[in-house]
């Protein structure tokens, strides 16, 4: 690993999980390939990617971009949930 961020913990778990989240939309319904299956995608690889720019920011900024991680955590929470009701 060639990156300090690379080395958290919580950021490799972010990486498989969107991988996960890659994974799971390939069975959803093909019309929803710009509705949930997009949103979910974005936002799953949006936790990741704000980890690592985030690490190359001051510490103060840092905390901002995992804020900003955490609220695309919640947004999946969401997404998720309203998957499930529509099965």
């Amino acid at each position: 690993m060639a990156f300090d961020f690379e080395r958290l913990e919580v950021y490799q778990e972010a990486v498989q999980f969107a991988d996960e989240i890659y994974r799971l939309t390939r069975k959803l319904p093909q019309e929803e390939l710009f509705g949930l299956t997009s949103q979910l995608r974005r936002a799953s690889v949006s936790v990741a990617l704000n980890m690592a720019e985030g690490s190359g920011r001051l510490k103060k900024e840092f905390r901002q971009f995992l804020r900003m991680a955490r609220g695309s955590i919640y947004e999946l929470i969401a997404i998720l949930r309203i998957s499930r009701d529509q099965q």
